[in-house]
């Protein structure tokens, strides 16, 4: 390898490491050695140095031990008169500079250094943003990520850049300078929406916020794949075969650069940069080169990608607006608003239907009613989107389920934004938007396109109506509320009992290689996001993907939920790892978690003062909330237990709305031992609690379940419990 780029790696290792050291003293000497440090709301303490050495760094003290270890890392500079071309000493260096890094970037957030989130830069990912954007990394929908280090020649070509990784899917993190100036900067600067929602996210100024990025990916590995703290060959293997990231490096690399990229190249994520600097093509470490170097800045992304093994599909949509998956978080602010349409302020509806053959015209775009040309800036106008879709394979089970793709498929409009679905739909259209011809007709070539790429296996021909008359809105409103009513009627019939194939998911395979979901009528996918009839279409579309039907087989527990065909297929699919699945219980033989899980429901055991008598009950917590639990953990840390692909009795991962199930963990006594969850969880779920409430036989159930706003420990939980005659406190100990 290049005596050049080991020797800056070297010097740049050197320099973090040495500044960590002045920083760490600097905080003893202001803070004191038993000052707490972290970074904010995760369990995983410095993830990289928690995953590479199982050191929890948990106050400024603990960063002494980790410093020596940094140290032993560091390999002296090349001489001058002797060079072995041996690439584990730069690699050393490498890691050596990411515990520096992390150190130095974790003190800032007690005060030593600067602030690490501005108006500008976000700071450290938390555990909810990781899991929340980590799922989209398991089910393929964001195939990667890349981080950008320095900045681009000019504002318009950083412009086109991030437009070029957003159409391709891909995640941004942001860290970094060129003389002074960011790749965010110039994104501020050309009028391009950042941060987590559009996927261009600027972690900080100075390249050791790519510690940021280095910290998602590590956590991913402990979080999704199961990998221990401590595992460094683990953490960097499943890194190198499962995060497909890589470094792009913008204008001059110096020292801490360069050492930042060896760091990087431990992971398998290679560096291509736009600057004349040495190479290393033999593969090794990474799939292919490691670093390549001088790579126009136009094809410097397609070069990146094809180096890191990175497969991306991109559909093209006949529209005069960019397309792709990052833009579906972006906000049309009032300021960039052109007209919207539903949400409180007018009728909106979106309505899939299934037609015969002959009733559709593939491609038919009709709007009945005025365009965007028509109406005027900052109003609200009403809007129904219908769809008609026909194809051989359809079924009439498919339509929910074609009809909620509208709202991510419209969303992937640059400049459009959709909210929810049905007959409570919002939509805004930007200024720039309707400056580029976007029309209201577009909105039908997405959904024709969209559609016909992504369920070409049940669906041959798509023809769209969109309708702006009121009259006409308010009319069709009715016939789709009608329509809304009979699937919700068709979908409640459903129950475990009446159907003989239940549904696997492997999604979360390729992450977590021992993790199956089994998805039945009243049991969704953990990750909220599949159900039994998403299962049953997503086979129809694709036979060879990750749902499959799979045969229950021969009942061996009807109350535990087991059967023998679902255990033979677990065990085949889990190459023996899973022998066996109760459906309804988490007591016994539970169903495994990836890291995509929603809420965790773990056993509290309560005890009753008066007596002695020790009760169980049921916690739940859902992943949105970042306090503390009577678990004594907080989600992030329970997280940790139950993931990776692992049956953990006493413990499980779910989709919230399985809380709403009769089936809810019937084998342990179901949903009338919850005595906690998040005031939050109880009031978004109330809807589907109160039908619970009622099958327990005591409407007023949910004023019984306690919450962080008036029990945070086990001895609370109980003492509430006991006060308000909660049932739990009266059923048998489970164990």
């Amino acid at each position: 390898m290049s005596k050049i780029i080991a020797t800056s790696a070297i010097r740049g290792a050197h320099e973090t490491v040495n500044l960590a050291e002045a920083k760490i003293k600097e905080a003893i000497d202001s803070k004191g050695a038993n000052h707490e440090v972290a970074f904010p709301n995760t369990g995983y303490f410095l993830p990289v140095i928690y995953a590479l050495t199982g050191e929890k760094v948990e106050k400024v003290s603990d960063m002494e031990k980790v410093l020596k270890i940094a140290k032993d890392l560091l390999p002296e500079e090349p001489s001058e008169s002797l060079w072995l071309p041996y690439l584990g000493g730069t690699l050393d260096a490498g890691i050596a500079t990411l515990f520096g890094a992390e150190m130095i970037m974790a003190l800032r957030y007690i005060g030593i250094g600067d602030a690490p989130v501005t108006d500008l830069y976000v700071g450290a990912a938390d555990d909810v943003i990781m899991r929340a954007r980590g799922v989209e990394f398991v089910d393929g929908s964001a195939p990667g990520f890349a981080a950008i280090v320095g900045a681009a020649p000019s504002v318009e070509q950083a412009v086109a850049m991030a437009r070029d990784l957003q159409q391709k899917n891909l995640y941004t993190f942001i860290a970094g300078s060129t003389d002074g100036v960011c790749f965010a900067d110039q994104l501020v600067e050309g009028g391009v929406e950042i941060g987590w929602d559009t996927r261009l996210v600027p972690f900080d100024p100075h390249v050791y916020g790519h510690i940021y990025s280095i910290g998602f990916a590590t956590r991913a590995a402990m979080a999704f794949g199961g990998v221990q703290p401590g595992d460094y060959e683990r953490t960097l293997r499943y890194n190198k075969n499962r995060v497909f990231a890589f470094v792009v490096a913008l204008g001059e690399v110096d020292p801490v650069k360069y050492a930042a990229a060896a760091g990087a190249i431990n992971y398998g994520f290679p560096a291509i940069a736009d600057t004349d600097i040495p190479e290393i093509l033999p593969t090794g470490v990474c799939t292919y080169e490691h670093v390549v170097a001088n790579v126009p800045f136009e094809d410097i992304i397609q070069k990146a990608i094809e180096v890191r093994g990175l497969k991306i599909k991109i559909d093209k949509v006949p529209i005069p607006v960019a397309y792709g998956a990052a833009f579906e978080g972006e906000r049309i602010r009032k300021d960039d608003l052109y007209c919207e349409f539903g949400g409180s302020k007018s009728e909106a509806f979106e309505l899939l239907l299934m037609k015969d053959m002959d009733e559709v015209e593939d491609n038919k775009i009709e709007l009945v009613g005025p365009d965007l040309k028509d109406m005027e800036e900052k109003k609200a106008y009403p809007m129904a989107i219908v769809v008609d879709v026909a194809g051989r394979k359809m079924q009439k089970d498919f339509e929910p389920i074609l009809e909620r793709q509208i709202h991510h498929l419209i969303n992937g409009a640059e400049g459009i934004m959709h909210v929810s679905q049905r007959d409570v739909v919002w939509v805004r259209i930007g200024k720039k938007a309707v400056e580029k011809g976007f029309g209201l007709a577009d909105i039908g070539r997405i959904l024709h396109t969209k559609i016909l790429n992504e369920f070409p296996a049940i669906v041959d021909k798509v023809q769209v109506t969109i309708y702006t008359e009121a009259e006409k809105v308010h009319e069709l409103l009715e016939v789709a509320r009608k329509e809304y009513h009979d699937r919700d009627e068709r979908v409640s019939g459903l129950t475990d009992e009446n159907v003989d194939t239940f549904y696997s998911c492997t999604l979360c395979q390729s992450f977590a290689p021992t993790h199956i979901c089994i998805i039945t009528p009243q049991r969704l996918g953990l990750c909220g996001a599949y159900n039994w009839l998403d299962g049953k279409a997503s086979f129809e579309i694709n036979p060879t993907g990750p749902n499959q039907p799979v045969l229950k087989g021969t009942t061996l527990n009807e109350e535990k939920g087991e059967w023998d065909g679902i255990n033979e297929y677990l065990s085949r699919a889990s190459n023996g790892a899973i022998q066996r699945l109760y459906a309804y219980s988490m007591m016994e033989n539970p169903m495994t978690s990836c890291g995509c899980f929603e809420a965790i429901i773990a056993h509290l055991p309560l005890v009753d003062e008066e007596t002695g008598d020790v009760r169980s009950g049921f916690m739940v917590v859902n992943r949105d909330y970042a306090g503390q639990t009577p678990f004594g953990m907080t989600f992030s840390t329970m997280a940790g237990l139950v993931g990776g692909g692992l049956q953990n009795p006493g413990m499980a991962g779910v989709g919230k709305y399985f809380l709403g199930s009769p089936k809810f963990l019937s084998a342990d006594g179901g949903f009338a031992r919850v005595v906690w969850m998040p005031k939050e969880l109880k009031e978004q779920l109330a809807g589907i609690l109160e039908g619970q409430a009622e099958r327990t036989g005591d409407p007023d159930f949910l004023s019984k379940i306690a919450d962080e706003t008036n029990a945070l420990t086990m001895e609370e939980v109980g003492a509430f419990a006991k006060s308000k005659s909660h049932p739990a406190m009266t059923m048998d100990m489970l164990g």
